[in-house]
């Protein structure tokens, strides 16, 4: 499998910089000056890639479903299929959005929730594909993205690990470069919920980069995936988290997105490279704070020497106290004040036998 996924010009996975999606999501609610806004509020906070959702709405949910009464607070129609059409940008306004992430700098793209949907989103050349966690069992839905040769974003919430197996083995049978996203599909979900060391699990598991879709609240927990090795963080935001619309109250505002994200890009620093060695900026603490063996008394040039007179003390730029018992019998090559270094080349010295 893959360790590395292209997308676009860029390089995600391990040993990589963490691939943010700033998940515009509906948030727009099928106005397309709020859809443009957003493309420049997630450009602004430093966002690597800016998503939206695209559905053919009569070709995923039944008649019965769309007629239903929609009576949440945060509806935008009486039914739920006109709260979901109203939901839905028209082709052309699609490709303004490319082209103004494209003019931003930024990645642009969609989940893509049914075949029409995947097509359209390959006709404007998008770079990578993302399937949400409502269509990880749609298996013939992930086989016919997967056949179209891009990169997949493969979001996992509400499933089981029997079910994820399904998923990444009629994948991989067409595609190796797909990313899993451990997700918990509760809006927004608590942090007991959150579960973060499946992002570990799932990594072992399949052997592929892992990343995690944010629906826990606040900055701070996309930044802890990080820490354990989310690959992708994908967050919703919005304008205005009072607004009507299924998940503005779950998402972001502008300044939390620009917070979470330098929270990331502060952890990824911290992060560093797992190897040990002795930081440049330590080198003038250690001098003042580590230990050097002194001498507890005068020790005159040919004394031999034994351990009542030594003892440990800092400053740390003399001969390190590892060395204390091999100074045993030495004989002095010169004259060492009380409560001052041992010299460095005292190891040196003569045994007295």
């Amino acid at each position: 499998m893959k360790k590395l996924v292209k997308i676009g010009d860029r390089l995600v996975g391990e040993g990589q910089p963490c691939f943010i999606i700033a998940e515009a999501g509906l948030n727009h609610n099928g106005d397309p000056e709020l859809a443009k806004e957003l493309i420049k509020i997630a450009c602004q906070s430093g966002a690597d890639a800016i998503k939206f959702q695209k559905r053919t709405i009569g070709d995923i949910l039944i008649k019965e479903v769309l007629d239903a009464p929609y009576l949440r607070s945060t509806a935008l129609a009486p039914t739920y299929g006109e709260h979901r059409y109203k939901l839905e940008l028209a082709d052309e306004i699609w490709h303004e959005l490319n082209n103004l992430a494209r003019q931003h700098g930024i990645v642009f793209s969609a989940s893509a929730w049914d075949h029409k949907s995947a097509d359209f989103l390959e006709s404007i050349d998008v770079p990578f594909f993302k399937t949400p966690s409502a269509d990880i069992i749609n298996l013939p839905l992930l086989e016919y993205i997967a056949k179209k040769k891009k990169p997949m974003i493969v979001s996992t919430g509400m499933c089981t690990l029997e079910e994820i197996d399904e998923a990444v083995e009629v994948i991989q049978r067409h595609n190796d470069q797909f990313i899993l996203l451990h997700c918990i599909s509760n809006y927004p979900c608590t942090d007991s919920e959150v579960n973060l060391k499946i992002i570990e699990t799932l990594k072992k598991r399949y052997g592929v980069p892992v990343g995690y879709s944010s629906h826990d609240k606040g900055v701070a927990i996309p930044a802890s995936a990080v820490s354990l090795g989310a690959c992708v963080i994908e967050k919703h935001f919005t304008l205005d988290r009072t607004m009507l619309g299924p998940d503005h109250a779950a998402s972001l505002e502008p300044q939390g997105l620009a917070k979470m994200i330098k929270y990331i890009r502060h952890t990824e620093m911290a992060l560093g490279s797992g190897e040990k060695f002795l930081n440049e900026a330590e080198r003038e603490p250690r001098k003042r704070l580590a230990k050097s063996v002194v001498a507890k008394v005068d020790i005159p040039k040919g004394t031999v020497i034994t351990a009542d007179m030594l003892m440990v003390k800092g400053p740390g730029s003399g001969l390190k106290p590892k060395y204390i018992s091999e100074l045993y019998g030495k004989i002095a090559q010169e004259d060492v004040l009380e409560d001052t270094l041992i010299p460095l080349d005292s190891v040196n010295w003569p045994n007295n036998f």
